[in-house]
């Protein structure tokens, strides 16, 4: 007699049934898309951040400059010349 009625309380998820099960998928469902939201947001926003800006006139003649590839006279002439 004492199973029966612990076998009837454990019946689905704490004696809901069928509806307990549904309710507990549901929730899993909307937990499962809020954290690939915030994957997805996490993301989207550090390839935002990664995208190469165009080197101007000036990041070049001073990356020539460092590598020894013109003179500091070449330099100042030239960065007069873009400015």
């Amino acid at each position: 007699m004492m199973w029966n009625n612990y076998h009837g309380m454990m019946n689905g998820f704490c004696g809901f049934g069928t509806t307990g099960g549904i309710i507990m998928g549901i929730i899993f469902l909307v937990i499962l898309g809020i954290i690939i939201y915030f994957v997805v947001t996490a993301l989207r926003k550090n390839t935002v951040n990664n995208e190469k800006v165009p080197e101007t006139a000036l990041d070049i003649l001073k990356k020539k400059y460092a590598k020894g590839e013109i003179t500091k006279e070449e330099f100042e002439e030239k960065k007069k010349t873009i400015s």
